[in-house]
């Protein structure tokens, strides 16, 4: 069993920067996926962000460009910077971890971001 504790989130102006971290419990680094996802009011839950353990990142196009995943694996984190905010970017953020080719995954319990205009 994996937990996974997010950080960093809070309240920022429009064109402001943030940056979380998730934290894992244990060792990741058998983990060959990992990614930010986020879910705004009245919205569905949609991956943000994710990084593989060969270090391919992709990102939602809303957020290319301003956005940053990246992943220590000596500190068992991984990491989303995030620039430029836009208010539309206000929502909770999960970090998941998951083995892609056994289906086991973890969830963090989600951070809330606010952009305000």
């Amino acid at each position: 069993q994996v937990q996974l504790v997010e950080s960093g989130g809070g309240l920022v102006q429009a064109g402001g920067s943030l940056n979380l971290s998730c934290a894992a419990s244990g060792s990741f680094f058998s983990f060959n996926f990992m990614g930010w996802h986020r879910q705004a009011p009245g919205k569905q839950r949609e991956l943000v962000a994710a990084i593989t353990s060969g270090g391919r990142r992709n990102y939602a196009d809303s957020v290319k460009g301003r956005f940053s995943i990246s992943r220590d694996n000596a500190k068992n984190t991984v990491y989303l910077q995030m620039n430029s905010l836009k208010p539309e970017d206000t929502a909770v953020y999960y970090c998941n971890i998951a083995k892609t080719y056994s289906g086991e995954a973890y969830w963090g319990r989600g951070i809330q971001v606010t952009v305000s205009s």
